[in-house]
């Protein structure tokens, strides 16, 4: 019920902020745009799509399989925009992986981890690396992001690829829950197959870690990060306002980062207003990047869904159903 209300407070922030930069603007801002650049920007997120599927296909050993991949890939997308910092987007990877690419729900749920390392390592490294080309007083917040992504990913570390860190950490959890008075029957018995669960995890990722994997795990990753980024340049420059490569990469990871940090499901609401206020500290007038920021969700937010549910309908039912469960 609480994601719910969450979705609530994100629908009702986009309606507030559609109101505020007032709708007759945001439609005469889209007449003034090159309608063929915000395709290519349609096309764009579909390509991203296809990698992100590509590198799924890696990791779990089934580059060949384009189609199913794709089709998980997708389904993974349009869970996480409807759950808590896109956690859901990892356990519906599993899932659909099980049902769709027929692996073991554990092997599903460590490549799904591990494309999440990579994100992340990605993103911290682009923030981190962006400080230098950022004036100042900007520097702080690329900074601020990088570091706080780089915990993010070293708890992901410990926790698919060191077992004895990751059940210490699930044994720590556990007893703060009992403390906090929970149910120490349920708790016992979830943290026994959480265990299992974690063994197994770390087991496909430990066989399948690598120097050469990681190393185009990586590429994948960073190719597909510079893609969503670039998506945004091309819809900055399909409404004829310049900016910045590098300030888009910044501003558009960090928008990400608050969205996840919001725990609104998908960021719904919360990375529209801070792309705004991002936007406006680089001089775009509040109208325009509002408009801006829009067209990019209902691109990313559009496809993504509309393919979801119909690759959800046709080949995995019972996964639609998780998803109307996450809502």
């Amino acid at each position: 019920m609480k994601k719910k209300y969450f979705l609530v407070i994100g629908v009702i922030l986009i309606i507030l902020l559609i109101l505020w930069i007032n709708p007759y603007e945001i439609i005469k801002d889209l007449q003034e745009a090159n309608i063929y650049y915000i395709i290519f920007a349609c096309f764009i997120h579909i390509f991203i799509i296809c990698l992100r599927a590509l590198r799924w296909g890696f990791i779990i050993n089934q580059t060949y399989n384009i189609k199913d991949n794709f089709i998980v890939k997708t389904i993974s997308l349009f869970a996480g925009n409807f759950t808590p910092m896109k956690a859901g987007g990892e356990v519906l990877s599993g899932m659909a992986g099980v049902e769709i690419n027929k692996i073991p729900i554990s092997k599903g749920l460590s490549a799904a981890i591990t494309e999440r390392f990579f994100d992340l390592t990605v993103t911290s490294c682009l923030l981190l690396g962006s400080t230098f080309f950022v004036p100042q007083p900007y520097t702080l917040i690329p900074l601020i992001g990088g570091i706080l992504n780089t915990i993010v990913v070293l708890f992901i570390y410990l926790l698919n690829w060191r077992q004895e860190a990751g059940l210490w950490i699930l044994d720590k959890i556990c007893k703060i829950l009992i403390k906090l008075r929970f149910n120490s029957v349920k708790i016992e018995k979830y943290a026994l197959n959480v265990q299992n669960g974690i063994k197994n995890m770390v087991q496909h990722s430990i066989y399948f870690n690598s120097f050469k994997n990681s190393i185009i795990l990586l590429i994948l990753s960073l190719i597909s990060w510079l893609f969503e980024c670039f998506r945004l340049y091309v819809l900055f420059n399909a409404f004829n306002f310049e900016l910045s490569f590098v300030i888009i990469i910044i501003l558009y990871l960090l928008s990400n980062m608050i969205g996840v940090i919001s725990l609104i499901p998908g960021g719904v609401g919360s990375i529209e207003l801070s792309q705004i206020a991002l936007f406006s500290l680089f001089s775009v007038p509040q109208t325009l990047a509002g408009t801006i920021a829009l067209t990019d969700r209902f691109i990313t937010f559009g496809i993504v869904n509309i393919l979801g549910i119909i690759f959800s309908t046709i080949y995995a039912k019972d996964i639609l159903k998780e998803v109307r469960k996450m809502i």
